[in-house]
């Protein structure tokens, strides 16, 4: 299949994280200043519930599970990406990462739902918001322009499980439209899992997840506070 590129003001550019105190910092193009990235903010969130689980299977299996999401994930992302720039070489995927190679395999129809692509890995940053981050991917998905979220997972998720990834894909929304003055119909998380299954959840209500955005916000402004 071959996707159609719209050209949006956003001009990609590169720009290199720091971090400090396990949060990443984005510098903001033109201004003096750095905004904490959209998963910093989201994963604050989740900090209690990692740390349990981490103490409850210990943290040598916690590092080994975590890497090997983290490659899955990451090769999932480039073979995805290849696949949409229509420059894929699965060959070059398939020793190191049969995994995700399968997992791509299995969720290709999902992904040629995607199509007049915005925005694919691109920086977005909001002054309003004060957060920064890479969205995965700014599209029509089944005809309707959409933020859209790649994830990998080793079982099917709850949508209760998932809620941070809508407040993080809404995030990327309301930057686009404030960098853009382009509005996105919703926000979709695709989900490729290990057993070949693939997961679509989409959601209009923006609005519900940008109030619970704001909520992280404070969230995370006062632990830094009183870190």
């Amino acid at each position: 299949m071959s996707f159609t590129f719209v050209n949006d003001p956003i001009v990609p550019i590169d720009v290199e994280p720091v971090n400090k105190d396990g949060v990443r910092f984005y510098p903001i193009p033109g201004a003096d200043k750095y905004y904490p990235s959209v998963t910093s903010i989201t994963s604050f969130k989740n900090a209690a519930f990692f740390a349990g689980w981490r103490k409850k299977v210990g943290e040598h299996e916690a590092n080994q599970i975590t890497a090997r999401a983290t490659q899955r994930g990451t090769a999932f992302h480039s073979i995805t990406e290849d696949y949409i720039k229509d420059n894929l070489n699965l060959d070059s995927y398939l020793a190191n990462n049969p995994l995700s190679v399968r997992m791509f395999q299995s969720a290709k129809t999902t992904l040629d739902r995607i199509d007049n692509i915005h925005c694919l890995e691109t920086f977005l940053y909001s002054h309003y918001l004060g957060l920064a981050g890479r969205v995965d991917c700014i599209a029509e998905f089944d005809g309707e322009l959409a933020v859209i979220d790649f994830k990998t997972s080793t079982k099917e998720k709850k949508e209760d499980w998932v809620e941070h990834y809508f407040v993080q894909e809404t995030a990327y929304a309301a930057m686009f439209l404030e960098l853009t003055g382009i509005e996105v119909k919703k926000i979709v998380t695709l989900i490729a899992v290990e057993d070949g299954s693939v997961q679509v959840f989409q959601k209009y209500n923006l609005d519900d997840y940008l109030q619970l955005l704001k909520s992280y916000i404070e969230d995370f402004v006062r632990g830094q506070t009183n870190a």
